[in-house]
């Protein structure tokens, strides 16, 4: 496709779609405390109503954008807008966790189709030595998308219930179809061999086994027979869709794209770096509402340190990388993200909001520098054909890291919890029904009379803040490792040149 005379309105477009999609969840994840309680939903209920969307997202990433090439990249955006926002306004009427689950798959579903469709038309209408600033832009509006997400959902609730964390997408999603429409290209469609339905299936059979075992472990018992059932059939999924990929003659997935060092190892930390992120901010906004009992708005101006952080580095990441190169920039992410984590793993209940804000701003930092120039060495490391696969696999990489950091730290945590809150009982204190989870302790404790309500919340608190600490420390444990790896992995030598080296292989595709 030749050079689009109105590309960077395009981008503002496609940027504006990507801060609905990202819009939705750090929205939701203000929410979750009010939701539980209109809802009566568990932590169980609350992780499968966050990861509902991204396990769907992540599972129907590669496929969506397999099929979106074929469809036309402008049509699958447009098509995933509508289900979206369709999924958005129904989940709204939602009166029950089950309900809310299976919408905001739908909503998942949708966002499939979109994430993949925006990174595959920029790919089309900028030239290359254009495609770094045009990525820190488009990295930047994910910043963005968390930063207003948290402030809009707590003004909302101040005034409305929940289900006003939906219904914010529809009038976005409106606005984002017509604004497509306008300025977006239509992108040709790419005439391949036939799709990869096995391939498809397979792996989001794989992702929800795993995803499933997870969550459910700490219910189950992580030696139950169910979930080491779950964990088995996972690995057997993961080995038998790899070997239908190696004979496969239109594969879903080009695995010899993992044997590219730089490819696999920007892959795997952009996995890790949501990983930690989601793990710790589902968590987060627990803590802040309910242990330090600010309200919905206050917790959501908690995220924007974070996300400003993130919107300002992800803008100059390019400028970051010609200085540091790729390698240096990546380990210079995670190590910011390290010591943000750490911050955050030595919160007590009476820590002081500054530093809770500050630890996110210092991760939001680190996160924010690595996002451009990761995905720019994934989506740049194929041919024009292939950009919609690589698009999706930068998306589903990040979005299963995330998906697994909610599933894994939030059992690691409810886990400890579950943990101290029986010492606690078997010690001859009788808490009831608040060993379950943080927000059942406190609704327990709302039927009580005053000193016992306070023994009850004030040992729920305790329980909950230790076990999220724990559950920050493993992350900034995971994040250092990564950032060891990739010192240690990558190249030793950092080219100035690194941000043109890959836009010369772009180029050349």
């Amino acid at each position: 496709m030749s050079e689009y005379p109105r590309r960077w309105a395009a981008l503002a477009v496609l940027s504006l779609t990507l801060i609905a999609v990202t819009l939705d969840n750090s929205v939701l994840n203000t929410a979750l405390p009010s939701l539980a309680h209109a809802l009566r939903a568990g932590t169980a209920d609350l992780q499968w109503i966050t990861d509902a969307y991204t396990l769907v997202f992540a599972s129907a990433l590669i496929l969506a954008g397999s099929l979106g090439a074929r469809l036309g990249s402008r049509n699958a955006l447009l098509g995933g807008l509508v289900v979206f926002g369709g999924g958005s306004a129904v989940a709204a009427l939602s009166d029950s966790p089950g309900q809310l689950i299976a919408w905001r798959a739908v909503m998942g579903l949708g966002a499939a189709f979109v994430m993949p469709a925006t990174l595959a038309v920029i790919t089309r209408i900028f030239p290359a030595h254009e495609r770094p600033k045009a990525f820190g832009a488009w990295s930047a509006a994910a910043g963005i998308g968390v930063l207003v997400g948290p402030v809009t959902g707590g003004a909302l609730l101040e005034h409305y219930s929940w289900s006003s964390a939906f219904w914010i997408n529809v009038p976005l999603v409106a606005f984002a179809v017509a604004a497509v429409l306008a300025v977006v290209p239509a992108v040709p469609a790419v005439r391949g061999g036939r799709l990869d339905v096995p391939g498809a299936l397979l792996s989001t059979a794989a992702v929800a086994a795993l995803v499933d075992a997870v969550i459910q472990a700490p219910a189950r018992g992580w030696t139950g027979a169910v979930t080491l059932a779950e964990f088995a059939a996972a690995a057997v999924l993961v080995v038998v869709f790899v070997l239908w990929q190696r004979r496969a003659a239109s594969p879903l997935v080009r695995l010899d794209l993992f044997t590219n060092r730089t490819f696999a190892v920007a892959a795997l930390s952009l996995a890790v770096v949501f990983f930690v992120l989601f793990g710790t901010l589902f968590e987060l906004s627990q803590y802040l509402q309910l242990v330090h009992g600010y309200s919905p708005l206050t917790a959501g101006l908690g995220a924007m340190p974070f996300a400003a952080a993130m919107a300002a580095t992800s803008a100059t990441s390019p400028l970051i990388t010609r200085r540091l190169g790729t390698r240096g920039t990546l380990a210079l992410g995670l190590f910011l993200a390290t010591a943000g984590l750490l911050a955050l793993a030595a919160t007590g209940v009476h820590t002081e909001f500054w530093r809770i804000a500050a630890g996110t701003g210092v991760i939001g930092l680190g996160m924010g520098m690595m996002m451009a120039p990761a995905s720019l060495q994934i989506s740049g490391s194929v041919p024009p054909p292939f950009a919609s696969m690589a698009s999706a696999l930068n998306s589903v990489i990040r979005e299963l890291g995330g998906v697994l950091g909610i599933a894994v730290l939030g059992t690691v945590v409810s886990s400890a919890y579950r943990s101290a809150i029986r010492s606690e009982s078997t010690a001859g204190l009788d808490l009831g029904p608040a060993g379950t989870d943080l927000p059942t302790a406190h609704g327990f404790a709302a039927t009580l009379p005053a000193p016992a309500a306070q023994h009850v919340i004030a040992v729920a608190d305790q329980a909950f803040t230790d076990a999220m600490s724990r559950g920050a420390l493993i992350a900034a444990g995971i994040s250092l490792l990564m950032a060891l790896t990739v010192l240690i992995v990558r190249p030793r030598r950092v080219a100035p040149d690194a941000v043109r080296s890959t836009e010369l292989v772009a180029q050349t595709a």
